[in-house]
């Protein structure tokens, strides 16, 4: 391990710097680019949810919520998956509020990964993953996917599981990538976990933004599945509040009470009057059962923007994510394009290279299309003006 110059202390990621969403956004803003590099929303949350906020201000719901989360919430997100999925969480033992999906992912691999424990990571991956397992001393063991990819070869899954395997991380809709589970994928999933006796890890976050017709298959919806896994899931992508940092995590009764011993000395609660904001927004389901045409739309104004570039671009099937291929107009290397593009041409994106742990160049860039619509516009009559 590296020691740092200072204090002589060791690393625990040595291999570990700023992370690409900042570096990219960083540039954007340095060369004033349209930045469709980090995943965030361009446009505000509902007027209603932030009236919704001031009411409970107003009402001086302003110190430490309960460290499971305001009750009020959790029994909104029990109806809203019992609705969704036929699965029951009980609001008391099984659901927990957490700051981000992104803790609720940390605390559940805190909570099962042991030194020396493996855990399966399909890749690209988002960048969170690697450094938890990491930190907790355990090893991924990676499953390489293609950013394009349309299944998952299940027989490789089988072929990297060791009896040092502990956990599978799953991400449905898929960032990166944008593709969505189907429900075949979920029951080799689960006869790979029963059979192995593994946990599930299971990142949800864009569960309400898929398109073309396609359905949410969650790991709540496979009574298998459900008993192994802890369930990450985040309003900041549902209701455009990445800010709040709202997220929440379901599991089974045992693994919640483990769960919960980690997550009340990370954070303890979460920012009361949000979540009581937010569970009286729940009551009316339009709110978030009205966002996957939201987002198609917008992608669909992104891909006609750039559709005579030259691009192949397989449409994003869920998340607020494009993949596009150029490996027909350039050979240059995808992190030295995404930068040139943002220097040179003003619209910053993502390599897909930094989601691959061997930082694999597949020719291919990642456009956040959580845009307004203009923006988007703007984008592609920049990126066609391009000469390739």
């Amino acid at each position: 391990m590296t020691l740092t110059a200072r204090a002589g202390i060791r690393s625990k990621l040595p291999n570990v710097g700023t992370t690409i969403f900042t570096r990219m956004s960083r540039l954007a803003e340095e060369h004033h680019a349209i930045n469709l590099a980090q995943g965030f929303p361009e446009f505000d949350c509902a007027p209603g949810l932030q009236a919704l906020v001031d009411k409970y201000l107003k009402l001086g719901k302003n110190q430490y919520a309960p460290m499971a989360g305001v009750t009020a919430l959790r029994e909104a997100i029990a109806k809203k998956v019992y609705e969704a999925s036929m699965k029951e969480y009980h609001p008391e033992t099984e659901i927990t509020i957490t700051s981000g999906a992104t803790e609720a992912l940390f605390v559940a691999l805190s909570t099962v990964v042991f030194p020396g424990d493996e855990v399966i990571v399909f890749e690209p991956a988002y960048d969170s993953y690697v450094p938890a397992i990491e930190l907790n001393g355990g090893i991924p063991v990676f499953v390489t996917l293609d950013p394009q990819y349309q299944s998952i070869d299940w027989q490789e899954v089988r072929s990297k599981i060791t009896d040092k395997t502990k956990a599978i991380i799953i991400n449905t809709p898929h960032n990166p990538t944008g593709n969505v589970w189907k429900a075949t994928d979920m029951q080799e999933l689960a006869q790979v976990a029963e059979l192995h006796d593994l946990i599930v890890i299971s990142d949800e976050v864009y569960e309400h933004i898929i398109f073309d017709g396609r359905g949410h298959i969650s790991a709540a919806s496979v009574p298998a599945l459900s008993e192994r896994t802890f369930l990450c899931g985040s309003f900041g992508k549902t209701f455009h509040t990445t800010g709040w940092k709202v997220g929440y995590c379901l599991a089974p009764a045992g693994l919640t009470a483990e769960f919960r011993k980690i997550h009340q000395y990370l954070v303890f609660s979460v920012v009361t009057p949000f979540q009581y904001a937010i569970a009286e927004y729940l009551n009316e389901p339009q709110h978030y059962l009205e966002l996957a045409a939201f987002y198609e739309k917008k992608r669909n104004i992104f891909l006609d923007a750039i559709k005579d570039i030259g691009f192949i671009a397989k449409p994003s099937e869920g998340s607020f994510f494009q993949n596009v291929s150029y490996e027909k107009l350039s050979e240059e290397h995808d992190l030295a394009l995404a930068e040139r593009l943002t220097k040179e041409v003003g619209v910053a994106s993502i390599p897909l290279s930094s989601f691959y742990d061997k930082a694999t160049d597949y020719k291919t860039l990642r456009f956040c299309f959580a845009k307004n619509d203009d923006t988007l516009l703007k984008a592609g009559e920049l990126l066609q003006k391009k000469k390739w």
